[in-house]
């Protein structure tokens, strides 16, 4: 029958006889070709999860482009808008607590994701590498503090007595290292060939122009995604400037934001433009979290394309 068949005996077992034929068992049914009824099932609850999400987003940038007296006659947020003006960002931009703490939110975002970066790409590639010294216990290091951290009083204590209160450092060296973005980083990095870096060294190369000609230029994706983490961390961070900062010239747009919102508490620069009635103060904090959100909503689509490749590839080995 084998011979006949023309198949191997080891593989007769993989397949189940029916009467008449042989055939391969069947696919599992997530596998199995969609109805168009399912089809049409995920088209709908896609389109619902994409509703759900952008119509908040719809209302919070209608609301911030429309007059005041639009804002009063809705009744607060505006869902259909009448004419558009930009008086809002305007007054925002044009001076005042609000610029000065966009222009603070871009410089420890830069700032930060440049250290950070560093940082994390010396680590992961020192303990990538298996002769480096003290790797094993580096490791075992960070991966204790994953697990087990200091506390918020013991680090304000040490944040205190460095002298890092009321600096922009204080919202940078906190938060500059992820342990989770170096364990990415150091898989993807023992993912490229050996051969190339023992050719590389073979042809007098060090570790310094391994790293920068050889490694980097071939974990782009896996750079851009980190980077990426670690731009939306700073500029979405607030409570370590809540905590370690008490002049309000240095707050970051986050806590101004917090300020507007939460607090109902004016900007310093609005409070004239308010109280006469040329600006509405729900336009202002709609006009805070549109600015708020707009470089992650840029920088984003971006990076997607550097995502999945970046942290499927990073995460094959541990």
């Amino acid at each position: 029958m084998t011979a006949v068949l023309g198949t191997r005996p080891d593989r007769e077992e993989t397949r189940v006889k029916k009467p008449g034929r042989w055939s391969a068992p069947p696919r599992p049914v997530w596998e199995e070709e969609p109805s168009r009824a399912g089809r049409a099932g995920k088209g709908i609850a896609l389109g619902l999860a994409c509703l759900a999400i952008l119509f908040p987003l719809w209302i919070v940038i209608v609301t911030s482009l429309q007059t005041k007296k639009t804002i009063d006659e809705a009744g607060g947020l505006v869902v259909i808008p009448k004419g558009i003006t930009f008086v809002a960002y305007q007054e925002l931009l044009g001076g005042g607590q609000v610029q000065r703490a966009a222009l603070v939110s871009v410089g420890v975002t830069v700032a930060g994701t440049l250290f950070s970066m560093a940082v994390s790409v010396l680590c992961a590639y020192g303990l990538s590498r298996s002769g480096s010294l003290g790797h094993r216990w580096i490791l075992m290091t960070l991966l204790a503090t994953m697990f087990f951290g200091a506390g918020l009083i013991p680090t304000y204590l040490l944040v205190q007595a460095l002298g890092l209160t009321d600096t922009y450092l204080a919202l940078i060296l906190p938060s500059a290292v992820s342990v989770f973005n170096i364990l990415v980083l150091r898989a993807f990095f023992m993912n490229i060939s050996q051969e190339l870096v023992d050719s590389a060294r073979i042809d007098g190369a060090g570790e310094w122009r391994i790293l920068f000609r050889i490694v980097m230029p071939l974990s782009r994706a896996v750079v851009a995604v980190i980077s990426l983490f670690y731009a939306v961390g700073y500029w979405s961070a607030w409570f370590n400037a809540s905590i370690y900062l008490t002049d309000q010239d240095m707050m970051p747009l986050q806590n101004v934001m917090i300020q507007l919102v939460q607090k109902q508490e004016r900007p310093v620069g609005l409070s004239a433009q308010i109280n006469t009635g040329q600006l509405s103060p729900l336009a202002i904090q709609m006009a805070v979290m549109v600015l708020a959100l707009l470089p992650v909503a840029v920088l984003s689509p971006l990076v997607q394309k550097h995502f999945k490749k970046g942290m499927l590839t990073g995460a094959v080995k541990g």
